[in-house]
């Protein structure tokens, strides 16, 4: 017997199926070891030795391998084709080796690209060692993450607020972010206008824009006022008399190449854009259809390995698309070779393929009844974009015609139509922040040199810049992968780190910094300039990618950004005040003591406050200008701990009730008032379970005597006891795939049972 370890239970199914009885599959469940969690696991005076540890919750598994493994034969690692990938193999090989299970028995490393039979046997046929140069590249992304973290981190509690952290990647991608934010809020719109024609030719309307007036070109500022667009207007009104003369038509023709098949970037881009997935959906959906999914005949993998920033495709995938297209769209469809794209990635052992079907025989309308709702859309996207990418080129149909108004006045009309479809028939990518129009494909009606055309009416329009818009996911990644912040495997998990840490917020879909983010973006701005630099996280990056490669030694690239890091750190404690940090000095002064007043971070976000507190208790609220009048509402009751005036106050989180007399007492209550359940709280007894809502607007329960008892639960308690462990309530949670249930809230406890029927019954 053979053992073949990979990463989830979902692939060893699959996987199983392909290599016989003669094989045993087992999952790691991810990775078994990681740094063990508290300061010194990265010794830099060592040599940066690291201290590992087995994960607690993966210790099973790996007992699990460990007692499959004394029957075995040989030992196939098949973990994933990346540097992750890599490293949980070579972490497993070690523990096994040092609870030496290994002995004399045979450790092959085997990897595919997709999850299919001729992949799977062929790796297994030839299979290699480890690459302890991947192993290496993630060991030192992995110390470098450690480091920064453990130092950064604590520096961040003591100069900014408690429990906050810092991250390698994810700081230059907050940094983005807040930039934009800074680019939208300095930005000044400017008036223009611009001159429209409403024409028409045998009943077809069509629309033009005025180009040139008095012989002159116009420009987008050259017209800035109302009254200046309504003299133009009556001038050319007087000019054209009703008609305009066709002065030059210009027919073109432009052809429009298919976009290259996906990487993770692009993938994560298009999903966001035309499904409307977050980065971490998408690739958790990817991973499904990547490890296996049940058609009909057992599961299999419907697409390559999501992973990678390549954009090569497989010679045999490449002849299996042009007989697909030949066959389904005619011969006329194909190119006369196959296309072939450019891959930026730099690291040839990461670069395997791009993300493409399995098989192009697996059309969506095929096997769309076996796979979810989810699963189809994602899959369809790729589907579409890998077939369409060996297609012919579309042909667009062109024509610009100038219409004149009198002399040196002219309007430009322009028309498109799609003369040959070809790949756009299948796929067509989408835009990032596209205006409107802008890919509006209109026709015009055939025109004529010489001839007049009816003119209904001259419009002025009144425009106005705007600024840059916000980072959608979308946007976001592609301006993490031009900067070169992370790499593909990353994008998710750094959006995500900077959402959970309340560093961002999503507000229709674009991300706008938190006052928290905004001051910590400041920080580290300001004082470790270097490490949130774009050109320094980039050039960190290739060097990691080098080492992968085994052109760069992994000790020194951590040498050479450890001290002068570490000297930074200490610096910084020393030499940088809390203040420096959380208040930034406005023009203005108190108008209680006349002292300076500054905008200051606080428990639930900024405020203006006087820089001579606690002398000087005065505040206001943000958006407060200070004048008379804006004295906040009063409740109309006072604090129950300082007896001072409870006042309305705004937060990031909208409206609250707060005392008057902040920051000296920080008593705050939500407008909100908790509902009592009745359910007797079943940690302290003492107390009952309130339904409350969270900041984020999220219903809770939890005692009513907190912060004394701090037992909580998301889903509403039910006073009964569990059948199973005797816990005196349950909970009613309702779930997609389950329906509503009354569940036990203990985790170590699996009771479950309808909710209805339970209802049903009891009437």
């Amino acid at each position: 017997m053979n053992l073949v370890i990979v990463e989830s239970p979902a692939k060893a199914k699959t996987i199983k199926k392909y290599l016989g009885k003669d094989f045993e599959v087992l999952a790691s469940y991810g990775h078994v070891r990681d740094l063990v969690p508290k300061e010194g696991a990265v010794d830099p005076g060592n040599d940066f030795a690291m201290k590992y540890q087995v994960i607690e919750r993966n210790d099973k598994h790996v007992k699990a391998i460990t007692a499959k493994l004394k029957n075995a034969e040989a030992l196939y690692l098949a973990t994933d084709p990346d540097r992750e990938g890599e490293a949980i193999s070579w972490h497993l090989y070690e523990l096994l080796k040092g609870r030496r299970i290994l002995k004399d028995k045979q450790v092959h490393r085997v990897v595919f690209n997709e999850i299919t039979k001729k992949a799977v046997q062929d790796a297994v046929a030839n299979p290699r060692e480890l690459s302890m140069d991947l192993v290496n590249a993630q060991q030192a992304r992995r110390a470098l993450d450690y480091l920064v973290g453990f130092n950064l981190s604590p520096l961040l509690w003591k100069k900014v607020r408690r429990g906050l952290s810092a991250g390698r990647v994810q700081s230059p991608a907050l940094r983005l972010i807040c930039e934009r934010e800074d680019e939208i809020e300095a930005f000044k719109a400017r008036e223009y206008w611009t001159i429209e024609a409403d024409t028409e030719k045998d009943k077809q309307k069509f629309g033009a824009k005025l180009t040139h007036f008095g012989g002159e070109k116009l420009t987008q500022f050259s017209v800035t006022d109302g009254g200046r667009a309504a003299e133009i207007e009556k001038t050319l009104h007087t000019a054209a008399d009703g008609q305009l003369d066709v002065l030059k038509v210009e027919k073109k023709q432009r052809k429009r190449n298919p976009a290259a098949p996906f990487t993770t970037s692009t993938l994560q881009q298009e999903a966001s854009r035309k499904l409307g997935f977050t980065a971490q959906r998408t690739m958790r959906i990817a991973q499904q259809l990547y490890e296996g999914v049940d058609i009909g005949s057992g599961a299999v993998g419907l697409i390559t390995y999501m992973r990678t920033d390549s954009v090569n495709l497989a010679n045999e995938a490449i002849d299996e698309l042009r007989s697909y297209i030949s066959d389904k769209f005619g011969a006329d469809q194909l190119p006369q070779s196959p296309r072939q794209y450019k891959t930026k990635a730099k690291n040839a052992q990461e670069a395997h393929e791009a993300i493409r079907p399995t098989s192009a025989l697996n059309a969506p309308d095929q096997i769309g009844r076996h796979l979810d709702k989810d699963q189809l859309k994602l899959y369809s996207l790729i589907w579409k974009r890998t077939v369409a990418c060996q297609m012919i080129h579309a042909t667009i149909d062109t024509v610009a015609a100038d219409l004149g108004a009198g002399d040196g006045n002219v309007f430009r009309a322009n028309g498109s139509t799609i003369a040959t479809p070809g790949f756009m028939q299948v796929y067509l990518e989408g835009t990032d922040d596209a205006k409107p129009g802008d890919d509006d494909e209109k026709m015009l009606p055939p025109l004529k040199e010489g001839e007049k055309i009816a003119l209904n009416k001259i419009r002025p329009e009144q425009h106005f810049t705007e600024p840059p818009p916000r980072y959608s996911e979308a946007s976001l990644v592609k301006s993490l992968e031009e900067h070169g912040i992370g790499r593909p495997s990353t994008y998710a998990s750094i959006i995500s780190t900077l959402q959970d840490r309340e560093y961002v917020e999503m507000d229709k879909k674009r991300f706008i910094p938190t006052d928290v983010g905004r001051v910590v973006n400041k920080f580290l701005t300001n004082y470790f300039t270097q490490y949130v630099d774009y050109d320094f996280t980039a050039r960190l990056e290739d060097e990691l990618d080098a080492v992968s490669r085994g052109e760069e030694e992994w000790i020194p690239l951590l040498e050479k950004f450890w001290q002068p890091f570490k000297d930074r750190i200490e610096h910084t404690q020393e030499n940088v005040q809390r203040s420096d940090v959380t208040q930034e000095k406005i023009d203005e002064k108190c108008p209680k003591c006349g002292g300076q007043l500054a905008k200051r971070l606080g428990r639930n976000g900024s405020f203006i406050g006087c820089t001579n507190y606690p002398e000087c208790d005065y505040t206001r609220n943000i958006d407060d200008d200070g004048s008379a009048g804006t004295e906040p509402e009063k409740v109309g009751r006072d604090c129950p701990e300082c007896g001072s005036e409870l006042v309305f106050k705004q937060g990031r989180y909208g409206k609250f009730i707060g005392c008057s007399g902040y920051p000296k007492c920080r008593f705050i209550e939500p407008l909100e008032k908790p509902k009592d359940t009745g359910v007797k709280c079943p940690k302290c007894h003492k107390g009952s379970l309130m339904q409350r809502k969270s900041r984020r607007g999220k219903i809770f329960y939890s005692c009513s005597t907190y912060p004394k008892c701090d037992y909580a639960v998301w889903n509403e308690p039910v006073a009964e006891p569990c059948p199973n462990c005797g816990w005196p309530v349950l909970t009613i949670k309702t779930t997609k795939r389950s329906g509503t249930q009354k569940v036990c809230p203990q985790q170590e406890c699996s009771f479950a049972e309808p909710y209805e029927a339970a209802e049903k019954a009891e009437s």
